[in-house]
């Protein structure tokens, strides 16, 4: 299943079985647009469509989402699936299934249009995160008891070095792979289940 993926460099965890995109300047650029990025996710989440149902999806025009699939097409991002098309209709894939990126790479970049690209790309990410979790909100009722008591929303405060933080996010990395494979796709009851990772220092003054 195409997954609505995207983070930091992986650490160290393996992705033989996955097709994960280090992003680099050029695919940053390509990706910088608030419809694009939501395409893009729909397309790793969701799998192949049109450009009408992706419209359709994301409350836009197929003129505009067509537009910007060819654009990311070019950037090498998605591609043609003319296997599943019938006609004159073209059906698009992600090319990968997630993406990493090591922020400050971008964030030093000699370029201010990939500095600035970097900058939207994380805020929209993070609009993107709190947007799935206020959803689950407004849903919950709608699923299983066993759903409702499954979900967490938890935040710590621990001291550490940077050193520390990166093996904990590692670490954290780590774990969540254990699980990828853990359970059949059409095993009875279960559901895909979004994991963010956010972790950043504070200031205690």
């Amino acid at each position: 299943m195409p997954e609505n993926e995207s983070g930091r460099r992986p650490h160290h965890h393996d992705d033989t079985d996955r097709r994960i995109h280090t992003v680099d300047a050029r695919t940053l650029r390509a990706v910088a647009h608030p419809l694009r990025l939501r395409l893009l996710n729909a397309l790793r989440e969701f799998g192949p469509a049109t450009a009408s149902r992706l419209g359709e999806r994301l409350g836009e025009s197929s003129g505009a989402t067509s537009y910007h699939l060819r654009q990311m097409a070019e950037a090498g991002l998605v591609e043609d699936a003319p296997e599943l098309g019938k006609g004159r209709e073209r059906w698009w894939r992600s090319v990968h299934d997630g993406s990493m990126f090591e922020s400050s790479d971008f964030r030093r970049h000699a370029d201010p249009q990939v500095r600035g690209a970097i900058d939207f790309v994380l805020h929209e990410t993070a609009t993107s995160h709190a947007e799935e979790l206020n959803t689950w909100l407004g849903t919950m009722d709608d699923w299983p008891e066993d759903w409702q008591r499954s979900w967490d929303m938890s935040d710590f405060k621990i001291r550490l070095t940077p050193e520390l933080a990166v093996e904990l996010s590692r670490r954290m990395h780590e774990l969540v792979e254990t699980y990828r494979d853990a359970v059949p796709e059409d095993a009875e009851g279960s559901a895909v289940v979004r994991t963010h990772l956010h972790l950043f220092p504070r200031r205690s003054e």
